[in-house]
């Protein structure tokens, strides 16, 4: 078992000092309550704003960036969660018509999000493969390689981003590679409750794992978030959730449950993939 937390909290859009204060704070306190992991929201030490970001935000800064994080999780002795933009890489780009293609194609970004262990080393990357709204497609492309699985704290542990999380075939993409655990940093706007209160609790249900979700609250740029951060269980319980207001949740999570779920009701063993796609190519 582990003890995880999760932030939801306002940021400063391309007020990286002051997001990082938060993150501080907030691992310094789940740190002091026993936590082994903090989970933060998607692009939180930049702030969500996805074409403010593409047309101020100075690639070149980004690594001191992640070195302070780092250092945010080395010296609390935490594991972190962080997401912020990285430039893609000229071979995964997608062709995007013209209204949706990113300002530079050659300075392409993807949005990303990366685990570090308990001595500020990074341990996992993923970059968003689904963009939510037309100022994502613009500023973003979208990725194309699958969540991988690392061994985090003794969890089989992977990551996806925001909209992600609402496609099954990611969830179980993660799954079918053996995720015990679902990291999700996220950003999501007032008027879509049924995410949190629903949607997540059926991904960890359908999957059989832990699903944990950090979203922003209040207002930042032109976006009012939901808030409503969750943490679901194997069996779809809610094991913490969130108001709209800033909070930093705990929730216990570990393998035993999804050994439990998955035992009780095999549908990861059960699949039939051959057939789905059978039945698609027939579609």
């Amino acid at each position: 078992m582990m003890l995880l937390s999760v932030l939801q909290a306002n940021a400063s859009v391309m007020d990286v000092e002051a997001n990082l204060r938060t993150i501080d704070d907030a691992a310094q306190r789940a740190a002091h309550a026993g936590a082994g992991l903090l989970l933060t929201p998607e692009l939180f030490p930049v702030g969500y704003a996805p074409l403010r970001l593409h047309a101020e935000l100075d690639p070149s800064t980004l690594p001191s960036v992640r070195e302070r994080l780092a250092n945010i999780a080395r010296s609390h002795g935490i594991g972190l969660v962080y997401s912020l933009p990285a430039l893609a890489r000229a071979q995964h780009q997608e062709t995007h018509d013209d209204a949706a293609q990113p300002p530079h194609a050659d300075d392409a970004w993807h949005i990303t999000a990366t685990l570090l262990d308990a001595t500020g080393s990074e341990v996992l990357n993923y970059a968003k493969v689904h963009l939510f709204g037309p100022e994502e497609h613009k500023a973003f492309i979208g990725a194309q390689e699958p969540p991988a699985v690392v061994d985090f704290n003794g969890i089989r542990t992977s990551m996806l981003i925001c909209y992600d999380v609402e496609f099954p075939e990611a969830v179980r993409a993660a799954a079918t590679r053996g995720a015990e655990l679902l990291l999700v940093p996220t950003a999501l706007s007032a008027g879509f409750e049924n995410v949190p209160q629903v949607l997540i609790r059926a991904r960890a249900l359908e999957s059989q794992l832990n699903v944990a979700y950090a979203n922003h609250s209040g207002h930042e740029d032109v976006y009012s978030f939901l808030g409503g951060s969750v943490v679901a269980g194997p069996d779809g319980s809610l094991l913490a959730a969130a108001g709209e207001s800033p909070a930093l949740l705990f929730a216990e999570v570990g393998t035993e449950t999804v050994k439990a779920a998955r035992d009780e009701v095999p549908y990861l063993r059960e699949r039939r993939p051959e057939l789905y796609e059978e039945w698609e190519q027939r579609g």
